[in-house]
């Protein structure tokens, strides 16, 4: 009896993260704000998150890797610049003396542990590309809103630079949502 082999044709070697070509800040602080610490933590893994965002592109990406490589890949890229903004935000709380512990704490003292629950996993691919726009616009804001409440110039320039990313990943998704 012949053994059947089910394989994934789409090659994902030499995948680079999809961002702005632009250089990022220093990751330093003025000095150590718990407060500030505490914002980050949920631009990190809250419920519009760094983390939410990674896992909803993979789960996208599998799920459409081996009907459309070509869109699979793309997210894929861009999964890869949010753990690059992950990371640098996870370094940004630590500097301000908060604990990259996966736990958003928000200003009313609640903690709320990050969990799948946030994300949008929709079955369709047009939906899918319109579940990751509708996020990028929600960190985008939220991101702006953080900013104001950060009276820290080195913490707002990495948040300045991180939005160029999400905008140039809304821009990018647009396209592909003319290919659904």
């Amino acid at each position: 009896m012949e053994e059947t082999v089910l394989r994934n044709s789409c090659s994902f070697a030499g995948l680079k993260p999809i961002m702005m070509d632009l250089p990022y800040p220093p990751i330093q602080v003025r000095e150590k704000n718990l407060a500030y610490a505490n914002l980050l933590s949920i631009d990190y893994c809250g419920a519009v998150s760094e983390l939410s965002a990674i896992t909803q592109y993979i789960n996208h990406e599998n799920r459409l890797s081996y009907e459309n490589c070509s869109m699979a890949k793309t997210l894929l890229g861009i999964g890869v610049a949010e753990m690059m903004h992950l990371q640098k935000l996870g370094e940004l709380i630590f500097l301000l003396g908060g604990k990259v512990d996966f736990t958003a704490k928000f200003r009313n003292g609640m903690q709320k542990a990050w969990t799948p629950e946030y994300l949008k996993i929709p079955e369709r691919a047009k939906n899918m590309v319109i579940a990751d726009i509708e996020a990028e616009k929600a960190a985008i804001n939220q991101y702006g809103a953080h900013m104001k409440m950060i009276k820290d110039d080195c913490v707002n320039a990495v948040l300045a630079r991180i939005i160029k990313d999400e905008e140039y990943h809304i821009m990018l998704l647009q396209a592909l949502l003319k290919e659904c």
